[in-house]
């Protein structure tokens, strides 16, 4: 596999071929925020909070699956960066329950952390939500889809790591959300393997035994206006 000469924030640096923009960064020491991505799964770009601008390209693109070239210049965060993720991030909040004070992964969610590295807050954006009753008959996960980004984390978890396919997506647009195989009964087809709660970025996946401990780990994290 060969080299690949390239600029990163200015800066000279070297990755090898095949490799993404993302893998590049962190090779790099440089972290660009992530929601819909983890190293295991098979990149989507679909939550686009990871875009970077990339000289000579009309729109900003997904760090997470857009490979590097010979030449590329890129900037992960440029103003016009930060603006499109406070934007993407806004969206994200119109539709989310926003209740941290309540939520079991209030000091541990990763779309919190973005947002506080970002100095936003979470109550900004208005907008018509959904609202699901709690799923809690399950006798190992509690599943909370008001509080659900749609990242699709666990459902490809749960086809990827486990094969099982016991996640999938149903409706389309703001009526789109995570669904239990047929519609089922989680405990019904889950085997409770819990690689979709442990996937899971925000409070929407929890193990029962392990509900409202997420508040007892790390410090508040600070969000400003």
């Amino acid at each position: 596999m060969g080299e690949v000469e390239l600029t990163l924030n200015g800066v000279y640096v070297k990755g090898s071929e095949g490799m993404t923009i993302l893998e590049l960064a962190e090779e790099n020491g440089i972290e660009i925020p992530t929601l819909c991505y983890l190293s295991d799964l098979t990149p989507t770009g679909s939550c686009r909070i990871c875009v970077v601008e990339v000289k000579g390209s009309r729109t900003l693109v997904a760090s997470c699956h857009t490979p590097i070239s010979r030449g590329m210049d890129v900037q992960t965060h440029s103003p016009k960066v930060i603006k499109a993720r406070k934007a993407i991030l806004e969206l994200v909040f119109a539709d989310h329950s926003g209740d941290c004070l309540m939520c079991d992964k209030a000091n541990i969610c990763d779309l919190r952390k973005i947002a506080a590295d970002l100095g936003m807050t979470l109550t900004r954006a208005k907008g018509k939500k959904h609202y699901y009753v709690p799923d809690e008959i399950n006798p190992y996960i509690v599943r909370d889809m008001t509080k659900c980004i749609m990242c699709r984390r666990c459902v490809r978890a749960c086809r990827e790591l486990k094969e099982e396919g016991v996640l999938g997506i149903v409706g389309r647009g703001f009526d789109s959300n995570v669904t239990v195989d047929t519609d089922q009964a989680l405990e019904d087809v889950c085997k409770s393997c819990d690689v979709c709660v442990e996937v899971c970025p925000v409070g929407a996946l929890t193990k029962k035994e392990e509900q409202f401990a997420g508040k007892k780990k790390g410090k508040p994290l600070l969000i400003t206006g």
